[in-house]
């Protein structure tokens, strides 16, 4: 069985950083694909970062490009999201996914999802 538990989020000035963390269990596939979505308030689910361990590529979001990383660690089977100059617009549930084989940032192709952290960024 699949889990995937995130953890990290918070509240922040604008500015501030914060590292979110995805703790996987259960998958086995080879070679798969790890992101984040978020979802803000009355607005779509959209990706901000994904990356395939089949090659280590990695794919951001323009509106995070430059401030956040994506990265995981194999050996305790956890993604993460180094958020830093965070903003206002920044303000969402953060979500992490996993899909077998390469990346999409469509939602609706992953199939399985964590809980979602908070993440608030105040002005």
């Amino acid at each position: 069985q699949v889990q995937l538990v995130e953890s990290g989020g918070g509240s922040v000035q604008a500015g501030g950083s914060l590292r979110l963390s995805c703790a996987a269990s259960g998958y086995t596939a080879s070679s798969y694909c790890m992101a984040w979505f978020r979802q803000a308030p009355g607005k779509e689910r959209e990706a901000v970062a994904t990356v395939y361990t089949g090659g280590g590529s990695t794919y951001y979001a323009d509106s995070v490009k430059g401030r956040f990383t994506i990265s995981q660690d194999n050996t305790k089977n956890t993604l993460y999201l180094q958020m830093n100059s965070l903003k206002p617009e920044d303000t969402a549930m953060y979500y992490c996914a996993v899909r077998r084989d390469y990346c999409s940032i469509r939602p609706l192709l992953y199939r399985y999802w964590g809980q979602g952290t908070q993440v608030t960024v105040s002005s």
